[in-house]
């Protein structure tokens, strides 16, 4: 098949650290290649794929060291996959907003949507509204909630190559710390995360960025809590280093406050045979196996009791439910089973009368 990605343009394909929307299409796009598909990237210059990159600004959104406008570089990319859409068999966006929309609507069913933001945004239902035709694959269940009416066509889940990660056999973590690794925002609850390490006794790593529009929140609730010594801020970390900081974590904390759509680092932890302790809000509870790769919670006092069940979780057994669940390779061809289904609906829709 000859297929379109469509990717954000906040940062590169794979992001040189945080960002894992662009670490998905990344495997997407190579693992369509390697089965022969011909697939098109569009993207910010600097992206590293197997697939012909169609670059549409010279780097990434968040790398720009200049004034930009998000909304004119995304219409600029949409313009042209526009101009080029009798190129591909299908067109995939992964644009959370469908901004595309009103661009694909012509060849919709030649298309499909990922969102992989939430979508409990006030304005959406009346947009989607707009356009009820536009085929959209969801990531969780859990994801589609405020968005029932949609036209969806499958829920895939995301998955990772599974070679990209080592298991750490030592029972209980060698680093013997708790792991904290996202964004330091009000809905990523890092202050959580501290409350239950110091609970329980044990040292937090926090391995996290700091947007603009968080800072005030860091300093004000966070940066006083870090002491270099129970709880410990390693900065920012790109995939060199996640390898360490989660293979040798006792365990992740993930004590969101929001309708986390997914939560890409829950099974990079599991893929290193780290158990996860998470709040039971958005699809925590479709992605974590209870009691095998470790627990979803909803509350601070159920969190502190479930670490020390958490630690003596078998480590193998954790690398085992995200090979048998969140492997890229299930997901590439739970994509390529929707693209034939839209691919020969279309011809049917296309085919004279």
């Amino acid at each position: 098949m000859r297929i379109a990605q469509v990717a954000p343009l906040y940062e590169t394909v794979p992001p040189p650290a945080y960002g894992g929307t662009e670490r998905i299409i990344a495997s997407l796009c190579d693992g369509l290649v390697q089965k022969g598909h011909d697939v098109t990237l569009f993207a910010a210059d600097g992206s590293r794929t197997r697939a012909h990159l169609a670059a549409s600004r010279s780097c990434g959104l968040r790398a720009d060291t200049g004034r930009v406008s998000p909304i004119a570089a995304h219409l600029a990319m949409l313009h042209e996959v526009r101009r080029r859409q009798a190129e591909f068999d299908l067109i995939h966006c992964h644009l959370s907003h469908f901004q595309h929309f009103p661009f694909f609507e012509g060849f919709a069913a030649r298309t499909l949507t990922t969102p992989h933001g939430r979508l409990d945004y006030a304005d959406l239902p009346a947009a989607l509204a707009c356009w009820p035709q536009m085929p959209m694959s969801s990531i969780s269940f859990s994801q589609r909630q405020p968005l029932a009416q949609a036209n969806w066509v499958a829920n895939i889940p995301h998955g990772l190559p599974p070679d990209l990660y080592r298991l750490a056999e030592h029972q209980g973590g060698e680093g013997g710390y708790l792991a904290f690794i996202g964004r330091f925002s009000r809905d990523k609850r890092a202050d959580r995360a501290i409350a239950i390490a110091r609970a329980v006794g044990m040292k937090l790593k926090l391995a996290a960025k700091i947007d603009a529009e968080d800072s005030a929140w860091f300093r004000e609730t966070i940066a006083p809590e870090i002491d270099g010594d129970s709880v410990e801020y390693v900065g920012e970390i790109g995939e060199e280093g996640k390898e360490r900081f989660l293979g040798q974590a006792s365990a992740l904390l993930f004590p969101i406050d929001w309708p986390e759509p997914f939560g890409l680092v829950v099974i990079e932890a599991m893929a290193h045979g780290t158990p996860v302790i998470a709040w039971r809000n958005g699809a925590m509870a479709e992605i974590i196996d209870e009691g095998v790769s470790g627990f979803a919670v909803s509350s601070l006092g159920a969190a502190v009791a479930a670490v020390p069940r958490a630690l003596s979780l078998d480590r193998r057994q954790v690398r085992r439910s995200f090979e048998r669940r969140f492997d890229a390779a299930r997901m590439i061809d739970d994509y390529l089973r929707v693209y034939e289904k839209l691919g020969k609906a279309a011809d049917v829709v296309g085919a004279p009368v």
